[in-house]
């Protein structure tokens, strides 16, 4: 099955065992979750100690945190890349067997934020120097009574370039 947040292809078999494991804690904590991820995203920093305390009822290891931030990660930020309304993210994670309250609380958080998240993906992509303006000119002498050989060629390029 193709989703849209995964840019119409199949969704990566890491989420779908994720989601799982996303599964265990409430929709508050995931909405909780959510905001930490996205404040990473936008430029800032995922502040691990509440993250722990977040998932702590939930009993998870190490492991399922990292592996659960890593999976938001990707939810959020390919949602964002390919401009996927927070209805139809809604839709799709609960085909993907993600519970309706847990994806109501994502899709508000990244409702929230859609517009400043692709602003931040804007800012850093890779963005190539454009070419405004080219002149050329090529000087030849044909014949010269001062030199034997009349093969000289100047070639003159300037380019005006948009950074």
């Amino acid at each position: 099955m193709r989703f849209r947040f995964c840019g119409d292809l199949d969704c990566p078999d890491w989420v779908l065992a994720e989601i799982a494991t996303l599964s265990k804690i409430t929709s508050v904590k995931m909405k909780l979750l959510c905001n930490q991820v996205l404040a990473d995203l936008l430029g800032g920093s995922i502040d691990y100690d509440k993250v722990n305390k977040i998932t702590s009822d939930a009993k998870y290891e190490t492991g399922d945190v990292k592996a659960s931030i890593a999976c938001l990660s990707f939810i959020l930020s390919s949602a964002g890349k390919y401009g996927v309304d927070s209805e139809a993210l809604s839709n799709e994670l609960q085909q993907l067997g993600l519970p309706k309250e847990h994806s109501t609380s994502l899709c508000k958080s990244y409702g929230d934020k859609l517009v400043s998240l692709q602003e931040e993906f804007r800012r850093q992509s890779l963005q190539l120097s454009s070419v405004e303006a080219v002149e050329w000119r090529v000087d030849y002498v044909l014949s010269s009574s001062h030199l034997k050989v009349t093969t000289l060629c100047d070639q003159l390029l300037t380019a005006k370039i948009k950074l």
